[in-house]
């Protein structure tokens, strides 16, 4: 039996979380025990590990499908040669397309919104996603983590117009109960903030996380007195698995509300099966979707991840065709450093978008619709014209 069908024997649930973390996949030496791979490959991978580093979990890698060379999890986790293109036939690539460089106010706190303050717990992931739009920074040192929460706290306190937080990385379920606790305590009382958020992959790529009962008691504890909710990231079908489901379970049963925001990826679910699949599994497991994001122009990442807007558009209007109602309830969306801006559909040659919310100096863009010049190739905002109707 290859040492990856024995990793498909292990039952997850009885498996030490912390301990775990310690067999992660985060080297091609390690890798080779797993995959095969030819000595082309090899030292190619071994390049591109050097530029953007490798973390994937026994767990997710036991989710491969060996007989299939277009596996979508081993695209998701698995480094590739692509990345070592630095710009594709889509245009130039950008390291900060979401703009989180110009609203970082220090100390781990991004404020693009005036309602909204993002706090970078950490810059750790149980998985580092090869599509990651942090790309850039996750897996190496960089400052813009928070050092102290309590200070982020205060100037959260300090901020009335602030409504919600949401706690994000990295991943923050990958810091110890402790000190989530501690985080969220920090919270509990500042009166003007109605909601927290904790983004994580923690369900999808890292689910034995759910089996400690301390974490699950924290939820509970805080969901008494404010509203808790988990926006994930599950991008496709074969990523909801039994003991998957059984974490999303745990957290629902501590009264959190999971939302789902996928990335739109070629190669995973640029398909109208691919997303009818996952949403309907989505709502059948209790997870809400939330946001489909348009894949951001990130260098090493938008030459073989992006799909062009106007097959994309076609692909998500196809699917909602056939989804009930709760199931269609995903935005199509482009995360830009201008606001978040909604893919609404096309009409020939023209693309309808609308700002969800817009930045804080042009309040008067927020609902805006703007009409785009569409072509083939267009996979971003800065890629068209904007023109009249």
């Amino acid at each position: 039996m290859s040492k990856l069908k024995e990793l498909k024997n292990i039952d997850w649930t009885e498996i030490d979380w912390q301990k775990e973390l310690k067999n992660n996949i985060n080297s091609i030496d390690s890798l080779t025990q797993y995959i095969d791979l030819s000595e082309d490959e090899e030292k190619t991978l071994r390049e591109v590990v050097d530029n953007h580093p490798m973390n994937i979990p026994r767990y997710y890698l036991s989710l491969i499908d060996e007989t299939n060379e277009k596996d979508a999890i081993r695209k998701l986790a698995l480094p590739s040669e692509e990345e070592l293109v630095v710009a594709g036939s889509m245009g130039e690539t950008t390291q900060d397309p979401y703009g989180d460089d110009k609203h970082n106010k220090g100390n781990g706190i991004l404020h693009k919104y005036p309602y909204s303050a993002l706090v970078v717990a950490t810059d750790y992931c149980s998985m580092y996603c090869r599509h990651c739009f942090r790309k850039a920074i996750v897996g190496l040192p960089n400052d813009k983590t928070v050092e102290n929460f309590q200070r982020a706290a205060e100037c959260i306190r300090e901020h009335k117009e602030i409504t919600n937080v949401v706690i994000s990385g990295g991943d923050p379920l990958l810091i110890n109960t402790r000190r989530i606790k501690k985080i969220l305590e920090s919270l509990i009382d500042i009166d003007h903030v109605n909601y927290v958020r904790i983004g994580t992959r923690t369900p999808v790529v890292y689910p034995m996380r759910f089996f400690d009962e301390e974490l699950l008691e924290a939820f509970r504890e805080f969901n008494k007195r404010k509203a808790l909710y988990l926006p994930t990231h599950f991008n496709h079908v074969s990523e909801i698995t039994d003991i998957a489901k059984e974490a999303v379970l745990k957290i629902r049963e501590a009264g959190v509300t999971v939302n789902n925001q996928a990335v739109f990826l070629e190669g995973v679910n640029d398909s109208v099966e691919d997303i009818e699949d996952l949403m309907n599994g989505l709502v059948r497991i209790g997870v809400n979707p939330y946001y489909l994001y348009q894949c951001m122009p990130v260098s090493r990442v938008r030459h073989h991840f992006q799909v062009p807007l106007k097959k994309g558009v076609d692909i998500v209007d196809k699917a909602k065709e056939r989804l009930d109602g709760y199931a269609k309830r995903f935005k199509f969306i482009m995360g830009h450093d201008i606001g978040k801006i909604e893919i609404c559909g096309r009409v020939d040659d023209k693309l309808i978008l609308k700002h969800i919310h817009s930045r804080p100096e042009k309040p008067h863009e927020a609902s805006q619709i703007k009409i785009m010049q569409l072509d083939d190739k267009a996979g971003w905002l800065d890629d068209m014209q904007e023109i009249s109707l």
